[in-house]
């Protein structure tokens, strides 16, 4: 049994769940299981350990996430291999996915030593004169960060990280299907120097960690995974500082004058890896009306080519869904759109893979042109202006990010200007994303930003000091 983290010490429970690999059903190992028990004491624990994180000074703070940078590096390949196995996430990838959290947390620890303030004089008006203002920033308090299965570690480092670098303790409820990375992240903090109970890792049903969500003694909760659970827990907590990382349907946008030697093949890539199981995954793919033809003829032959099957592989880019519940769904979804007239480019499923595919004419209102597909599938669709590309973005209740396929810097800025994202990016899929960016989205899909200088701002309020004289 991999015991859980309660309060930095490895711990044992009564009860455990079993793991099960992705890719081809095999058990993995037993995890430990939270329960209300263990959930008082991390809560605990927690409120304890916030009078040493907030005093700890920042150069503290920032010695402990660089030498949790290093110690990631160290166990780079244990944690690769529990990525690869638990989300049925390639070989490569997960690779990929440690050396970002390797970025995260040394990002993390630069911007610990300048959380910024600000000092100005109040004689603007004349009840101010003699005065200055000094606004510095400080922790909230313990954060509860509850994460997803598809990036089991890097997702975590981006809860986790700026915790520490703000000075809040962190209790983290990882997903059921992938707690592993977490688990030997949180055990890496403490050897790094950050204090046992300021840490916790509680892999746990839904239901037990709810109680978590309503306990005063955390007052910040992070939150990344389905739109539906996020703006809930929104709703129940309205007093707390509530961050929400939630779902996409991303496009991606090819003017008329788009380089398609540059567009495709990153198009591919950022809507199959990983079998689409991220919220930026291209999902719709705007092309304009007169590249439509060579776009869908190539698109049809790149998706063809993407490497499928086995994680293990390191050729490997589009693995197995994470159960089987989403298998039937996105096959169901498929099947909809093509029982409504949609035409289909490949698909199929191989045990516990489905091809990529890539649909045409699929109806506005069907679940792959509304919703988050979450799956190794593509939309195609012309347009024949901008605003009507814009429009199509524009009408999602998602916003999270939009690439754009443009020689035409004016172009851009009118999609800067237009798009109801909370990104746009230049001659890339929307499925860029670097660590130190600000990351986050709009409308349906949340509200706050990640990365580490942004999320140091959410972890931390504003103190205002009037000093006279």
């Amino acid at each position: 049994m991999r015991p859980l983290l309660l309060a930095g010490v490895p711990t044992p429970t009564a009860t455990a769940v079993a793991l099960f690999a992705p890719w081809d059903g095999r058990k993995l190992e037993e995890v430990a299981q939270a329960g209300p028990a263990e959930m008082e004491a991390a809560a605990a624990a927690a409120a304890r350990s916030f009078a040493v994180t907030r005093a700890m000074p920042a150069h503290r703070r920032a010695e402990i996430l660089r030498r949790v940078a290093v110690l990631l590096v160290e166990h780079g390949e244990e944690l690769a291999a529990l990525i690869r196995d638990e989300g049925g996430k390639p070989i490569a990838l997960a690779r990929g996915e440690v050396s970002r959290a390797v970025d995260t947390f040394a990002l993390a620890a630069d911007e610990a030593t300048r959380i910024d303030g600000e000092v100005f004089g109040l004689d603007g008006t004349a009840g101010g004169v003699g005065r200055t203002a000094i606004v510095r920033r400080f922790p909230r308090g313990p954060v509860l960060a509850i994460a997803p299965f598809n990036f089991p570690l890097n997702l975590v480092a981006h809860k986790v990280a700026p915790a520490i670098a703000a000075g809040c303790p962190v209790i983290v409820k990882p997903a059921e299907q992938t707690p592993s990375a977490a688990i030997v992240l949180g055990e890496l903090c403490v050897q790094a120097g950050w204090p046992a109970e300021a840490i916790s890792v509680l892999p746990c049903d839904r239901s037990v960690a709810s109680t978590l969500v309503d306990d005063p003694r955390l007052p910040v909760l992070s939150f990344t995974g389905s739109d539906a659970v996020g703006w809930q827990l929104r709703a129940r907590v309205p007093r707390k500082q509530v961050l929400l990382e939630l779902g996409g349907n991303a496009a991606a946008i090819l003017d008329a004058e788009a380089d398609l030697d540059l567009a495709l093949p990153r198009i591919t890539l950022g809507g199959y890896a990983h079998a689409g199981q991220t919220c930026i995954s291209v999902q719709q793919v705007l092309v304009h009306q007169s590249r439509l033809r060579e776009a869908r003829d190539r698109l049809i032959v790149e998706s063809a080519k993407v490497p499928r099957g086995d994680p293990s592989d390191p050729a490997t880019v589009c693995g197995p869904m994470i159960d089987q519940r989403q298998l039937d769904r996105i096959t169901a979804w498929v099947g909809q759109a093509v029982g409504r007239g949609a035409r289909a480019h490949g698909g199929g499923r191989d045990g516990n893979v489905i091809a990529p595919t890539l649909l045409e004419e699929v109806p506005e209102d069907s679940p792959l042109a509304r919703d988050e597909a979450f799956g190794p599938v593509m939309v195609l669709r012309p347009f024949s202006t901008l605003d009507e590309a814009f429009d199509v973005v524009n009408r999602s209740r998602f916003g999270l990010q939009c690439g754009i396929f443009t020689r035409d810097v004016r172009t851009l800025w009118r999609a800067f200007d237009r798009l109801e994202v909370g990104g746009v990016i230049h001659d890339d899929y929307p499925t860029f994303r670097v660590d130190g960016m600000p990351y986050g989205g709009v409308k349906d899909s949340g509200v706050g930003r990640e990365g580490p200088r942004w999320a140091i701002r959410d972890f931390t309020e504003e103190r205002l000091l009037v000093v006279r004289g």
